[in-house]
């Protein structure tokens, strides 16, 4: 029985040691996946051996720490007492000889080594850290699958276009192609331009999306000697190949618009093939700073930082920043041209830079009152430009700020309450003048009058938008409150402590605009107010400056003019007065003879019309004419649009070379196409007289039969 103990203590030893050893193989293979998930965005050929090294590196560094193998019997009896309280906590009885047993222990052994013989399983102790490391190695396998996978998109979409309204034609797959018998092999050369950076690619394929201006060489190899091959483009134009022994034959063509085209051996035409051309999109700029509107107010850095963001899908080769500035005002003002450049290298010619550029204001000239309007332009390898809206950057002009022409022109008289923020202001700049020259208490005094003041002025204001007085005293009719005969009266204390308007913000009777505007200012005075507060009044004065300019704003805008108007009425002729006489008072008519104009979409409406009828009975040659007509004007927009008509053009050709039961699935083809090709009808006036739901009735009955 003794032996039976060690032998299970034993086991659960090695079994403990290969717990903890798959651990630390789960931990490091997480390590070694996501090292290798990573380095193979960066060094795809060896992302793999560098992988196996972290994974063996991070092995070797958690078994020396651990040293699994180093394990105690002591430590397994030690699980097996917490986790198995039937043992009684003396499961170290077995390591100890026999010889150095007392009776108790020797009792208390037999009952311990009974116990151990009929455990199965182990503790949970001992599968703890290999549960953890398990679903940390399952967190490790997702996440690199998922750093492949974004990898792998990056790639695609670095080496594609930019766009993914150019790049998303081009990697549709594109349907078997039927090409005529004698064609033995085709091999077509796409050789984009030049400001692409692409390089020249071959298909033996007859679809063709190239980029716009990509010469497209073509060779047509025949199983048979032929007399002669051309290309037939949009059913228009035909381009000869030539050749020297009568199989092999060859052409280029530029590609400078969509369309589609055949291909004629002996008279003998193909399938109507594609043509998608990938357009070279514009530069497109993006402003981060500075916004559309700038304003600097005095105090504030006369200088402007521009961040911006220039893509193209080829290609940038140049941007510029292209400035004016406007000096004076009325008929003296002037204007300025200037470009500046930006100081990043367009020679590599990237798809996408970051551009910025400081403008120093004074060193162009500009002074309070100047304004400087600049917009960037940006110009890709295919010498396409692109412009942004004009951003706006002014400089506050304090000397017409705090001007005293409104004491002087009756129109525009201040109130006192605008004097004050000027008041604020000039005491403000006269205490900076005084510094120097005036006693550490003094000043901050001085600063904490002006704070006071300025607190004031934000609360006369803030009556205005509703705002509670901060004075902070208790009316007097709160001492009934107090009285015993008033205890319990609701009424009494909503009337002391509460509010008799419903909402603060409309305590007023100030437009939306307004308010807004008044909330900004009291801001801006909050904001001068704590500077001062904290004896900083170099900080506070652009605050007060720009308080004192939102109200002299408001202050123009809650204005209204009206100016004098005379009227002159037509002499009264006594005569004519109140006589009712109406015979020289005619109406005006006038007669205009309106032809209708023709219908264009005539011959596709009745090209459906012929199409719904064909599924009871067959096609005359009159209806195949009309739908040959239809065909052709689908074939016109399919030259436009290849990827829209192109099937509805080889689907009316199958229908008008059918001579029995046209096929449902051309049919629907077509009749789609068509519908698409119709323009939406228009309700328009009738002298018809209507039902008593206005035709709605019908209207309703015609959308569900569309």
């Amino acid at each position: 029985m003794e032996q039976a103990a060690s032998h299970k203590v034993n086991q659960l030893r090695q079994r403990y040691i290969g717990y903890q050893l798959l651990a630390s193989v789960l931990l490091a293979a997480s390590c070694g996946l996501l090292a290798g998930s990573i380095l193979y965005r960066l060094l795809p050929n060896q992302a793999i051996v560098l992988g196996i090294l972290v994974f063996a590196i991070a092995l070797g560094l958690l078994l020396t720490l651990r040293r699994p193998w180093s394990t105690k019997v002591t430590t397994i009896c030690r699980y097996l007492n917490i986790s198995y309280p039937e043992l009684e906590e003396s499961s170290e009885l077995i390591l100890k000889p026999a010889a150095e047993l007392n009776l108790l222990e020797r009792l208390q052994l037999n009952k311990v080594e009974q116990t151990l013989t009929q455990l199965h399983g182990e503790p949970a102790v001992f599968t703890q850290r290999l549960k953890k490391t398990a679903w940390l190695f399952v967190g490790a396998l997702v996440l690199s699958l998922a750093i492949f996978k974004i990898g792998q998109y990056w790639k695609s979409s670095s080496n594609g276009n930019l766009f993914g309204s150019n790049n998303s034609a081009s990697q549709k797959a594109t349907p078997p192609e039927k090409i005529l018998p004698q064609i033995d092999g085709i091999s077509l050369k796409i050789t984009p331009p030049t400001y692409t950076g692409k390089g020249a690619r071959t298909q033996d394929k007859f679809t063709i999306d190239a980029e716009e201006g990509a010469l497209v060489g073509w060779n047509i190899s025949t199983n048979i000697e032929v007399k002669n091959v051309f290309l037939l483009f949009n059913e228009r134009e035909k381009l000869v190949l030539s050749s020297s022994n009568k199989t092999d034959w060859k052409t280029q063509r530029a590609i400078t618009k969509a369309g589609f085209y055949q291909v004629s051996i002996d008279g003998k035409l193909s399938d109507l093939y594609q043509i998608q051309m990938i357009k070279d999109a514009i530069p497109v700029i993006r402003i981060k700073t500075p916004k559309q509107y700038t304003h600097i107010d005095a105090g504030e850095t006369q200088r402007v930082t521009i961040n911006t963001t220039v893509t193209d899908d080829y290609g940038i080769s140049n941007a510029q920043i292209f400035a004016t500035v406007a000096k004076g005002s009325g008929e003296s003002v002037k204007f300025k041209d200037t470009t500046f450049a930006f100081s990043a290298a367009f020679g590599a010619h990237n798809r996408q830079y970051d551009l910025q550029r400081t403008i120093d204001l004074p060193k162009l000239g500009m002074e309070p009152g100047d304004e400087l309007y600049f917009y960037i332009q940006a110009q890709d390898t295919h010498q396409q430009k692109s412009r942004t809206d004009v951003l706006i950057v002014s400089i506050q002009d304090t000397a017409q700020l705090l001007s005293m022409d409104g004491i002087v022109a009756a129109a525009n008289i201040k109130p006192e309450y605008f004097r004050s923020q000027r008041q604020i202001i000039l005491d403000t700049e006269k205490l900076l003048k005084e510094k120097d020259t005036i006693s550490a208490t003094a000043f901050k005094n001085r600063c904490n009058e002006l704070g006071t003041d300025q607190k004031l002025l934000r609360l006369r204001y803030g009556k205005f938008l509703g705002e509670e007085d901060e004075s902070g005293t208790e009316g007097d009719g709160n001492q009934e409150i107090g009285k015993a005969e008033n205890f319990g009266n609701a009424k009494m204390v909503m009337d002391a402590f509460t509010d008799k308007h419903d909402n603060a913000e409309d305590a007023t009777f100030l437009e939306p605009a307004a308010k807004a505007q008044l909330k900004a200012t009291l801001n801006e005075m909050w904001k001068a107010e704590l500077r001062l507060r904290l004896y900083k009044p170099q900080e506070a004065l652009p605050y007060e400056y720009k308080a004192l300019r939102l109200l002299k704003d408001l202050q123009q805008k809650s204005r209204s003019f009206v100016a004098k108007t005379s009227y002159n009425p037509p002499p009264i002729k006594p005569e004519k007065r109140l006589t009712g006489d109406l015979s020289k008072i005619t109406e005006p008519v006038s007669q205009q003879n309106i032809k209708p104009t023709a219908d264009k979409f005539e011959t596709l409406k009745k090209a459906a019309t012929i199409l719904e009828q064909s599924k009871h009975q067959v096609l005359t040659a009159a209806d195949k004419r009309i739908l040959q007509l239809a065909g052709q004007q689908l074939a016109v927009q399919a030259s436009a649009q290849p990827g829209i008509y192109l099937k509805a053009v080889s689907a009316m050709r199958r229908i008008l070379a059918s001579e029995n039961k046209v096929s449902g699935t051309d049919r629907s083809i077509v009749e789609k196409a068509i519908q698409k090709s119709l323009p939406g009808s228009k309700t328009m006036p009738s002298a018809v007289s209507t039902t008593a739901d206005m035709g709605l009735g019908q209207r309703y009955f015609k959308n569900l039969n569309r």
